[in-house]
């Protein structure tokens, strides 16, 4: 797929994780104990042979560029091609993307690539591309999106959009999944087409004034486009809220998914952090945990997935937690269902216990 622009697009909606993304972009939320949620997309891509990917960023990106650094862990740091960053040139900003690749239009002009792929960070999963642009090839489409058939969204992928496709898996329409129904063709917002079409849509765009965003403009002129549907079936989650984020990290703890998502042939990528081991004393006890390197273990620790230099106390119970990294639990602490940011200092002999469906949430640096 070298003959294709990957775009990762961070305008995304992050009212329903404001207390994890008040100082980040959901893309550069720590995931699964090592890794960052833009991780799976640009692996993805990268592994798919997409050579040039472009990642359009709203605000609160520091946190990003330190961990994309010069794209080398994805190997992507080259002389041609390779990875750029792209921000908002207004200091107050339009929160759209359209205006986003409109100021940054002739990195699409310049590019000689024959397709792009447009993507969101927060869909987790592991996709070979490939047979992605075979089928919108084969298919004659103008764009293709993908979607997975999902059961029981009632409970799952709310505020996702839903597909409705007709037998030869055309997009007829589009809703919004607001737990209705027990089943639904989840768009998870890959789009791909010819790069002349997308420069297109980005003009009509700002011509017409009605749609800010390419999505937008794709679902309201599905009766002039062709807009095909190719279908995922393996693992997928969606991190649009405090509730998907936590359920995603317990979801890594099942061997299967840990297994389709890791252990694949196609290798999710990070940037590596040297440290040592995580040290295991006599008095802990860890069970059905994913636990990063450089962390110190004294208490007991149950279905968790702990990021890199954490601290947790003798005598202390965790269960059901995703502690994110730098965080220190002092001893006698009891934690369930709850999620700890970066830098958090819970005190000895404290109690933190949430609900699987409604996890405590202790922000960046507190102190409880």
């Amino acid at each position: 797929m070298n003959n294709c622009i990957g775009i990762i697009n961070l305008d995304e909606n992050e009212q329903k994780t404001t207390e994890l993304t008040r100082h980040r972009p959901l893309a550069s939320l720590p995931i699964a104990g090592r890794y960052r949620v833009v991780d799976f997309i640009l692996s993805n891509m990268t592994n798919s042979g997409i050579e040039a990917i472009g990642i359009f960023t709203k605000n609160k990106s520091r946190s990003l560029m330190d961990h994309l650094t010069n794209g080398k862990p994805w190997d992507i740091y080259r002389k041609k091609d390779g990875l750029k960053v792209f921000n908002f040139s207004d200091e107050d900003p339009v929160h759209d993307d359209v205006h986003n690749f409109l100021d940054n239009i002739d990195y699409f002009d310049h590019s000689k690539k024959e397709y792009t792929l447009i993507c969101s960070s927060y869909m987790v999963c592991n996709l070979d591309y490939n047979e992605l642009i075979k089928y919108h090839i084969e298919q004659g489409n103008d764009v293709t999106t993908v979607y997975k058939n999902v059961k029981h969204v009632e409970d799952n992928f709310i505020d996702c959009q839903v597909l409705n496709l007709d037998e030869n898996s055309r997009v007829i329409g589009v809703g919004e999944n607001v737990g209705l129904k027990n089943s639904a063709n989840i768009n998870m917002e890959m789009y791909i087409m010819k790069t002349d079409l997308f420069i297109d849509m980005i003009y009509e765009c700002i011509r017409g004034g009605r749609y800010k965003k390419i999505k937008n403009y794709i679902n309201g002129n599905i009766d002039k486009l062709k807009v095909g549907a190719y279908e995922f079936k393996g693992y997928l989650a969606c991190i649009n809220s405090i509730n998907a984020y936590f359920n995603a990290n317990m979801d890594f703890l099942n061997e299967k998914v840990n297994k389709e998502l890791f252990y694949s042939h196609f290798p999710i990528y990070t940037k590596p952090k040297d440290a040592c081991p995580t040290q295991y004393t006599t008095t802990s006890n860890v069970s059905n945990s994913i636990i990063a390197n450089g962390s110190y273990i004294e208490g007991e620790v149950k279905n968790c997935v702990i990021g890199r230099n954490v601290y947790i106390g003798k005598g202390s119970v965790i269960e059901n937690c995703v502690i994110l990294q730098n965080t220190v639990i002092g001893s006698n602490v009891m934690m369930n269902h709850a999620i700890t940011d970066k830098g958090t200092l819970i005190d000895d002999s404290e109690e933190v216990k949430g609900l699987r469906e409604n996890p405590v949430v202790i922000p960046k640096k507190r102190v409880v």
